[in-house]
Order: structure tokens, then sequence, then C-alpha cells
């Protein structure tokens, strides 16, 4: 039985940094939808954790003339090991735009 999803998932692979406490790590999204975000780490990482992020959203994906830097704060609610990383499921809280 496929998961029941409140918001439409976009399979976008683009880089990702991800800021647990004072740690500071790369990773590459999966996904990202309007509440949340999937993504792939080397960094430990586990349910309840809350995180910070950014991103660069392609101007082609918002129909702007460059990249949009999108800055989020949220946590983790699923996490599992992946091909030697960890794939974190994040729901975003809170994000503001970069100018």
């Amino acid at each position: 039985m496929p998961a029941i999803r409140s918001a439409v998932r976009f399979p976008l692979h683009i880089p990702l940094r991800v800021y647990k406490d004072s740690v500071e790590g790369c990773a590459e999204t999966k996904d990202i939808s309007s509440g949340g975000v999937c993504f792939s780490v080397d960094m430990d990482i586990e349910v309840g954790n809350k995180i910070g992020f950014s991103f660069a959203m392609p101007a082609r994906s918002m129909g702007a003339s460059k990249d949009v830097l999108v800055r989020c704060v949220g946590r983790v609610v699923r996490c599992s090991p992946e091909d030697g990383r960890r794939e974190v499921a994040a729901v975003i809280d809170d994000y503001f735009f970069v100018r």
C-alpha cells in the first residue's frame, strides 16, 4: 500500500548543507516538498534531532533569473541507513529566502 502524502514531492537532486548543533555536513536531496525534504548524508543524525539546512533552488524550478538560496529549520522524522550513508527525512518548521 503506497504511503499517503500531504504534499507533492519534487524529485530534485541538489546539494544541501545540513547543520546539527555545531556540526555542518554536505548532503544531496532526493526529493523536496512544501512540508519537508528527504536527503542522503554522512552525518550521524537521529529521529527527533532539530536541524538547519540550506540549498539553492534552481532558477528554472522557481521561474527566477538566478538560483534562490533557501534556509530552513526543521526536525528529523525518519532516518535509516542506505548505501553506507544515512537517508534522512525532515519536516520544515520554518524557512526564508536569502537575497
